[in-house]
């Protein structure tokens, strides 16, 4: 398969283009600058070049695919402008992508977040919520799922709230740029609350399973570790850091500080039984210990 990557370069991306390429599809990855040309180029990848708002560009890269994969999203988490603008961003790339592929059956894969629900573990059947900061963004996903009753093979792989490789990653990632910066491993809440997780290289499995075989309007989830408490994880931060761990407000997290303070575990055992994906890789606790000071 011909495949047609946005944000091919990330964390996620990288993975994915790695794994698509692996499995014998070929891969055209979008590139917004020479350094991420550079890195698909190294990957043995096709490069378009354009950014997330180049609507053109989005269109001819999805026309000439057999399939797409849209990972691309603004990495401006400073200010809820920021992260406002890199939804709306999303949205009109996933609007675009979709409207190229009408009637063509070809599949087109967009990425989430799992849902958060009081008390248990979220599901591939739980709706997103609509409300919360990024509340907007299931609105776009609903509506690009929406595509498969015009002959889109539309689905979406909902996305822990870290995604991990090398101790680098996701929300993980996040409380560790914050502890090197203010000199303490600080986290919000009561630390009880937990995080789901997965590796990069997991994830990035999945994502070739959806995009070969995942029927039109089906949602899935990346998750390998169900919930790890965010105590912990700030525990292993600053132990390997060698920094204290210490309670912070929400606010040091800025827009996204009200959903690092959720509690959030999913479960993905409907997508290990009927997509036949099994996580490998190493967990969030244990790949935060390749962290060095």
């Amino acid at each position: 398969m011909h495949v047609f990557v946005t944000g091919g370069t990330g964390t996620i991306g990288t993975a994915v283009v790695t794994e698509l390429l692996a499995h014998g599809h070929t891969v055209v990855g979008l590139a917004r600058s020479d350094a991420s040309a550079a890195l698909l180029e190294t990957a043995d990848a096709g490069i378009l070049r354009g950014s997330l708002t180049d609507l053109g560009v989005l269109r001819s890269g999805a026309a000439a695919a057999d399939g797409v994969i849209n990972l691309a999203f603004s990495r401006d988490y400073s200010s809820a402008d920021g992260l406002e603008r890199g939804l709306v961003e999303e949205r009109g790339a996933m609007e675009t992508l979709g409207d190229a592929l009408i009637g063509t059956g070809k599949p087109l894969v967009a990425v989430s977040g799992t849902p958060w629900v009081p008390g248990r573990l979220s599901t591939e059947v739980d709706p997103l919520p609509t409300d919360g900061p990024v509340g907007s963004r299931a609105v776009a996903v609903s509506a690009l799922l929406a595509l498969s009753a015009q002959g889109v093979r539309a689905s979406v792989v909902r996305m822990p709230r870290t995604v991990h490789e090398n101790g680098r990653g996701g929300f993980a990632g996040l409380l560790t740029d914050a502890a090197r910066r203010s000199g303490t491993a600080g986290y919000p809440g009561d630390g009880t609350q937990r995080w789901p997780a997965v590796h990069a290289r997991d994830a990035a499995t999945l994502f070739r399973l959806a995009l070969e075989s995942a029927p039109g309007g089906s949602s899935w989830h990346a998750v390998a570790d169900e919930g790890d408490r965010v105590l912990d994880i700030a525990t292993v931060i600053g132990r390997r850091l060698g920094l204290p761990v210490e309670p912070v407000p929400d606010e040091t997290f800025g827009p996204l500080g009200p959903i690092f303070a959720m509690d959030q575990p999913a479960s993905s055992a409907q997508t290990r039984r009927a997509l036949g994906w099994e996580p490998t890789h190493p967990s969030l606790l244990d790949d935060l210990e390749l962290l060095h000071p």
